[in-house]
């Protein structure tokens, strides 16, 4: 089953979303616009997020894991050196390769 962490990216409220998935990532991106998801969720607040960036991950377990380590970063900063920099890119991948 392929399994991807994802980060939306609103303009408006120039805010990033970071979550994880083990549907398509068009299937996921359609749920949040269509707000098929609690009102209490975050992506609730928006009506145009766009996939900013996505890791495809090996199993379900790395993909928890590198989702917490970007939202701990708490840094728009970083998540945008991980799209500006690919050896940055692959370095948090492969940190997170044993999970």
């Amino acid at each position: 089953m392929k399994t991807f962490v994802y980060i939306l990216y609103f303009e408006k409220l120039n805010r990033f979303y970071i979550g994880l998935t083990t549907l398509s990532l068009e299937e996921k991106i359609n749920n949040h616009l269509k707000k098929k998801y609690s009102k209490k969720n975050f992506t609730q607040k928006a009506d145009d997020w766009k996939l900013y960036l996505s890791f495809e991950v090996l199993n379900y377990s790395q993909g928890r894991q590198l989702e917490l380590f970007i939202k701990r970063m708490k840094s728009s900063k970083f998540i945008k050196s991980l799209k500006e920099d690919k050896v940055k890119y692959e370095s948090i991948l492969n940190k997170f390769k044993s999970f």
